[in-house]
C-alpha cells in the first residue's frame, strides 16, 4: 500500500483545528495526532520556556509518526494532524524569537512540502476562551493570520482555506479531503 495522504488542520490558536481533526477523522475513519504542545503545557502545570522547544518539537513530530504508522497498519488512505512542525517554527520565532531549535528549522519546511493539503482554519470566529491562548485580541488574531497564511503562500504547498461556521468548516474541509482522494471507477 502507498504512503497515506497527509492532511495538516493549520492556522492561528482557537480556529477550531482540534475539533475539526477529530471530525474529519471520524468522518474518514482515519487516524490523526493531535497537537502536542497542548500535552506538553498540561503536564507543565502551563509553564512554557525556550528550553522547552525542542521537547514540544519532538513530540509533535512523534505523534504525526505515530499517526502514519497506524494508517499503514490499518490500510488508511488518510491522516490527519492537527497542526505541524511548521506550526512548532511559527510559534518559536513569534513567542521565542531566536531560540528555535536549528532541527525544528531544518525540518519544518521540508516537512511542509510533504504534506498533502493544509486546511488553513481562518479566524472569522470568535476566540474561544482557553489559558493557553496567546494572542485572544483582534490585533493579535489579525498578526497571527498574516503569518500563517504567508508560510502557506511561500512555501507553495497545496492548502485551501477553511472558513465559516462550524457547520461550514466541516463541510468545505471535507470537500477538500474529498477533491485529493481518487474517483470511484
Amino acid at each position: 500500500m502507498s504512503k497515506p495522504l497527509r492532511i495538516v488542520l493549520f492556522g492561528p490558536e482557537s480556529t477550531g483545528k482540534s475539533t475539526l481533526t477529530v471530525a474529519l477523522a471520524v468522518r474518514y475513519g482515519a487516524p490523526c495526532s493531535p497537537e502536542y504542545v497542548r500535552e506538553y503545557w498540561d503536564t507543565h502545570d502551563g509553564i512554557i520556556t525556550a528550553a522547552d522547544l525542542d521537547a514540544i518539537g519532538s513530540g509533535q513530530v512523534a505523534g504525526e509518526e505515530k499517526a502514519i504508522g497506524t494508517a499503514a497498519v490499518t490500510g488508511s488512505r488518510l491522516v490527519f494532524h492537527d497542526t505541524d512542525l511548521l506550526t512548532c517554527l511559527l510559534w518559536n520565532d513569534l513567542l521565542f524569537p531566536g531560540a528555535c531549535p536549528p532541527w525544528v528549522r531544518a525540518n519544518a519546511e521540508r516537512s511542509a512540502r510533504e504534506v498533502d493539503l493544509y486546511l488553513y482554519c481562518d479566524t472569522d470566529m470568535p476566540s474561544a476562551p482557553d489559558p493557553q491562548r496567546c494572542f485572544p485580541d483582534p490585533a493579535g488574531r489579525a498578526l497571527c493570520r498574516t503569518l500563517w497564511r504567508e508560510s502557506l503562500v511561500r512555501l507553495g504547498v497545496h492548502w485551501v482555506e477553511v472558513s465559516g461556521d462550524w457547520a461550514q468548516r466541516e463541510a468545505r474541509a471535507a470537500a477538500a479531503v474529498d477533491a485529493l482522494l481518487p474517483s470511484p471507477e
